[in-house]
């Protein structure tokens, strides 16, 4: 197969799922859709490098991550990191849930072992399926090997509709508000306003806005990434810190000193091609799943996920309860632990768009509903879920 028609195919997937978003109005969000048809591929007739084929090596999707992920971060002011602390409280809450759950109820059913193995790659993103992965096989493990990958590349069949399902609904109940003037209306209006004026930078206020290029952008945003990634590494005999969570703690901190622009990528011109990107490697890691694999562990497959959410809405559910934050957010936010960015930023803006057209409202549904999503996607792929492998895989 060649490169340029190998990216016709991945790509033409993206657009089919896409399309069964917009027609479905997010019923079934496009994650969704290209799975299946990715899973579909590699059962057939897909060579099982078709993404690196198609020009998207990993070294390249680590690149994109780096890069949005900082960017991700100039959406994020201090202050909205610390009015996001309910956010944090509720993901955390749906982590303990599937926990609790998976080692309680788990446990009796399907074994600890099997159990301590699912619970990472369930509330994380690869690295932890990776370290529950080469750990049990370290353990003459080998089908809980396998176990850890597949429940990692499963989980997100859960996690897409189920988070479209919970986000239309409290999206429909704050337009509702928004409608009625009950949805602080002021606060909205301040946040849309503030959105709308481009962010000053405090440290190039004197740089002639021709000199502002699309490459100037990006070496600022790339600077950045770059030096959260040395932090990490510098870090790394005290502590392991992802550079992924200081790209996204960078990404606020240079916007907040004015060192870069609100959706500096958009305004580079690379925000599309790097959510493709991306996303071709989420549904790289499709390729590990074969027929006879998924056959031999369907079973406690099933049973973690549906254990693992059951606890999840349980725990949430109370926790926002006593935060008096919505069961629908509560929930949502602790769904973001199945698929974790940019799946979190997707499915919300597919919901937002298909709830309505008026602008005014996208930015007031926008600024009500993507800010925790994000933070709760960060909060559990990329820190909680590291932390737990690095303690489960010692049960092992």
């Amino acid at each position: 197969m060649s490169q340029m028609l190998a990216l016709v195919i991945v790509v033409f997937i993206l657009l089919v799922g896409d399309l069964v978003a917009v027609r479905t109005k997010a019923w079934i969000p496009s994650m969704f859709v290209s799975a299946v048809l990715f899973l579909i591929g590699y059962w057939t007739f897909f060579p099982k490098e078709i993404v690196a084929l198609a020009g998207v090596p990993s070294a390249v999707a680590v690149m994109m991550m780096y890069l949005l992920i900082t960017n991700m971060g100039t959406l994020l002011s201090i202050q909205e990191l610390k009015n996001q602390w309910k956010t944090i409280v509720i993901a955390l809450s749906g982590i303990l849930g599937i926990v609790t759950v998976l080692l309680s109820v788990g446990t009796l059913i399907f074994g600890f072992q099997t159990m301590v193995v699912a619970v990472p790659p369930l509330v994380g993103g690869v690295v932890s399926a990776l370290i529950m992965s080469e750990g049990a096989k370290e353990a003459g493990l080998a089908t809980l090997s396998v176990f850890a990958i597949v429940i990692y590349v499963m989980q997100g069949f859960a996690g897409y509709p189920l988070t479209s399902l919970v986000l239309k609904k409290e999206g429909k109940r704050l337009l509702k508000q928004y409608r009625e003037g009950s949805l602080a209306a002021n606060e909205v209006a301040a946040t849309v306003e503030a959105a709308a004026q481009p962010v000053e930078l405090k440290l190039f206020k004197n740089l002639p806005e021709k000199y502002n290029t699309e490459f100037f952008k990006f070496f600022r945003l790339s600077l950045v990434a770059y030096l959260a990634y040395l932090t990490s590494t510098l870090l790394a005999p005290v502590v392991s810190v992802s550079p992924f969570v200081l790209a996204l703690l960078f990404g606020v901190i240079a916007t907040s000193v004015g060192f870069l622009e609100k959706q500096a990528l958009q305004k580079a011109n690379g925000f599309g091609i790097a959510i493709l990107v991306l996303m071709l490697f989420i549904f790289d890691g499709l390729k590990q799943a074969t027929p006879g694999m998924l056959l031999e562990i369907i079973v406690p497959l099933l049973g973690a996920i549906v254990l693992g959410i059951t606890g999840m809405y349980i725990f949430s559910f109370i926790v926002g309860k006593i935060l008096k934050v919505s069961k629908e957010m509560a929930f949502a936010v602790s769904l973001t632990a199945l698929y974790g960015f940019p799946a979190d930023y997707i499915i919300t803006n597919e919901v937002i768009n298909s709830l309505t057209e008026d602008e005014k409202e996208r930015e007031a549904l926008t600024s009500h509903m993507l800010p925790p999503m994000l933070v709760g996607g960060f909060v559990t792929v990329t820190i909680v879920s590291v932390v737990l492998a690095g303690i489960f895989v010692g049960f092992l």
